[in-house]
Formats: structure tokens, sequence, C-alpha cells
């Protein structure tokens, strides 16, 4: 099995589950920046996002780990995953046991990572590593930078359902994302820290940080074809179940506590 390697030493390969923001690896030193990125079935893409990936971290000149969260797959990802984080001190390996969805895979990731801030991306080399710095830079001035992609490199049924999910979303929740599909996004890790998590709460998580008060700004990413590999979403199994989740979170919308302290007295 193919391995790629950014730098020595070794790091545990963990799992579990909790709130967002709930936890964090008790091991190393201080991280400025932990990206996460949830993979299911994606060894073929894996060697070369990674490579891609460290070498854009590297050149922000930021302390960072790379948590990659295996969500049961079954193509050797898992194996590949435990090889990486063995050589590589700045790879966080998290194996789940079994399949749970994009949503429980993220929030694995964030028990372990202990970034500032927090970078999410897919495994699918879709995103392009080179558009980190933009959200870098756009987190100076806001709490949440979420990617938009610019130009859309995916085919006309795709981009046109998309459109028309994003425009429904904000008429039904209130939200402003324009593009809120769109996995490459950043946080500042008190943005995200305390937001009640379901299933399928990553496809609306910009949304819940805005309504929580939180500045949200757009960024123009890249977005690449898929060059290996196959789409685990389409239409079809995201249509009625987002349709259900958009009420709920309207319902939670309602019911968030937006509290903000404004000063802790202790001896």
């Amino acid at each position: 099995m193919e391995s790629v390697q950014i730098g020595g030493g070794s790091v545990p390969v963990g799992g579990g589950s909790r709130p967002v923001g709930g936890g964090s690896r008790q091991d190393a030193g201080a991280v400025h920046l932990s990206t996460l990125i949830p993979v299911y079935n994606e060894v073929e893409s894996l060697p070369a996002l990674v490579q891609e990936l460290g070498a854009a971290l590297d050149n922000t000149h930021l302390s960072y780990e790379i948590v990659l969260v295996d969500d049961g797959s079954a193509d050797g990802s898992s194996r590949w995953i435990q090889e990486a984080a063995r050589r590589d001190p700045r790879i966080v390996g998290v194996l789940l046991e079994r399949n749970r969805g994009q949503s429980d895979a993220l929030a694995a990731g964030l028990v372990h990572a202990r970034g500032e801030i927090l970078m999410f991306l897919d495994a699918d080399g879709q995103n392009d590593p080179a558009s980190i710095p933009d959200l870098l830079r756009a987190l100076e001035n806001a709490d949440v930078a979420s990617g938009v992609r610019t130009p859309r490199a995916d085919g006309f049924t795709r981009r046109v359902s998309s459109k028309i999910a994003n425009g429904v979303r904000r008429a039904v929740i209130g939200d402003t994302i324009t593009d809120i599909g769109c996995s490459l996004k950043a946080y500042r890790r008190e943005a995200i820290e305390g937001l009640p998590l379901f299933v399928g709460a990553h496809r609306f998580l910009p949304a819940l940080c805005q309504f929580r008060g939180a500045r949200v700004v757009e960024v123009p990413v890249r977005h690449r074809p898929r060059l290996r590999g196959v789409s685990k979403y389409g239409v079809g199994n995201r249509l009625f179940r987002g349709i259900r989740d958009l009420f709920g979170v309207r319902w939670l919308k309602s019911r968030l506590l937006r509290y903000k302290v404004r000063e802790v007295i202790h001896e």
C-alpha cells in the first residue's frame, strides 16, 4: 500500500464522538490550524491529496495537523491512513468502526482536532488546497470563511440542483450562504464550539454559526473535476432527507442559545 511521508514520528489512531469542540488530543503541543477530511472509499485520491495539502499548508508557515477520518471505508483507505499517521506526526488518523456518514465523521474528527482554526475539505481532490490562503486571509476579519466553487467543475444536473437547493434553503431558514455545499470552509474554533450536531449537520454549519451571531464571509475557491473514484452523493440520496432537515433546522434556529460572555471573574 502506497504511503506519503511529510515528516517523521507518529501519532495515535483514535475514534469516538463528542459535541463540536468537546475535546482534543492531549499529546502534542499547540496547533494553529487543523484540517479535517472525512474519507469514504477514497484510497485512490489520498496520496496526491495529502502531498498537495502538505505543500500548501507548509507555505502558510503555521503549525498544522491533517486529521483524516475514515468513515468505514472498504477499499483500503483506513490502512493507508494508519500508515500515513505512523510516519508523520502532523497526520492524525481517526478510524470509525463502520460507515456513519459525513456528519459523524466530521464530529469524530473535531474531537481530536487541536487547532485554533478548523479547516474542512473533501477527500476527492475537487477542493484545491491552493485556495486555503484565501480562506485564512478572510478569517482575519470574520469567524467563518465559506468557499464558493468558482467556476464549479460539475455537470449541468448537479449545478442546477445545487442552485435550486441553495435558494430553497435560504428561503426556508433565512441564512445568506450561496454555496453551502462547498466543503472547503474555515472556522475560528470559538465560532463552532458548542453547536448541536445531528445527522446532516455538516450541510448547515455555516448557517448555524451565522444564526448565533458569527461573522460569515464567502470566498471564491478553485473547484476541480474529480479525477479518481466516484461521487458518493447525488440528487436522489439527498433530496428528501434535505427537505426534512430544513424544517428541523428552522425549528433549531428559533431555539439556539446565543449568549456571549462579557467577563469571567475569579481569583
